[in-house]
C-alpha cells in the first residue's frame, strides 16, 4: 500500500506542523489520510513506528535536495553554495531536518529511533554524494564543509546569509586550501 503509506506520512507531517508530536492522535492522522486506523497500524505498527518513518522520510527529502543542488550544471563552488543554501532553508523550515542535522531533539518531535542518521552521518552522506557528483579535482570534502558552515547559521540563528556571503566564504576556502597545500 505505497499510496496509503505516503498519504499517512503526509498527514502525520501536517499534524506535526500544527501541534507537538505527543498531541498528534492516530485517529486524526488516519482520517486526514483517508484510511482506516487499522491501515495505519498495519503500515507502521503504532505511533512510534509512524514517527520513525516520518523522521526517515525527512532525512531522505533533505538528501534528495542535496542531490538536486549537486546536479545543477554549474561550477563546483556554485553547487556547494546551493547545497549550503538548501541546508539552511531546509533546517529552518522543517524542525525534523533541523533536529537531524544538529542532534537537538525536543519533546515536541517524534523520537528518531536507531535507524535515523545522526548529524555526523548526514554530513558524511553529503560528502559521499558530492564525491559521486563532482568531477575529479573538485574536493568533496568542501561539500561537507559547506554543510557544516550552513549549520552554523541554523545553530546560531541570525540573519539569513546573503546571496553572495556563502559563495564568498566557500570560494575563500578553496583559495586557502590551495595555498595551504602548496606549503
Amino acid at each position: 500500500m505505497p499510496a496509503a503509506r505516503e498519504s499517512l506520512l503526509e498527514a502525520a507531517g501536517a499534524a506535526l506542523s500544527a501541534r507537538p508530536w505527543p498531541d498528534v492522535r492516530m485517529v486524526d492522522v488516519a482520517a486526514a489520510a483517508g484510511v482506516s486506523r487499522q491501515t495505519l497500524y498495519n503500515e507502521f505498527g503504532g505511533k512510534a513506528g509512524l514517527g520513525r518513518a516520518l523522521v526517515r522520510r525527512e532525512a531522505d527529502r533533505y538528501l534528495d535536495g542535496v542531490d538536486r543542488a549537486l546536479s545543477t550544471p554549474a561550477r563546483a563552488t556554485e553547487r556547494l553554495v546551493a547545497v549550503a543554501e538548501w541546508t539552511v532553508r531546509a533546517a529552518r523550515a522543517q524542525p525534523l531536518v533541523r533536529a537531524l542535522l544538529t542532534g537537538a531533539w525536543d519533546a515536541g518531535l517524534p523520537a528518531a529511533g536507531g535507524r535515523a542518521p545522526g548529524p555526523g552521518e548526514l554530513a558524511r552522506a553529503v560528502r559521499d554524494r558530492a564525491a559521486a557528483a563532482l568531477t575529479p579535482g573538485e574536493d568533496p570534502q568542501r561539500c561537507e564543509l559547506a554543510v557544516r558552515l550552513a549549520l552554523s547559521y541554523v545553530i546560531a540563528p541570525g540573519e539569513e546569509p546573503g546571496p553572495g556571503e556563502l559563495r564568498r566564504m566557500l570560494g575563500g576556502l578553496s583559495a586557502q586550501s590551495r595555498t595551504a597545500g602548496a606549503r
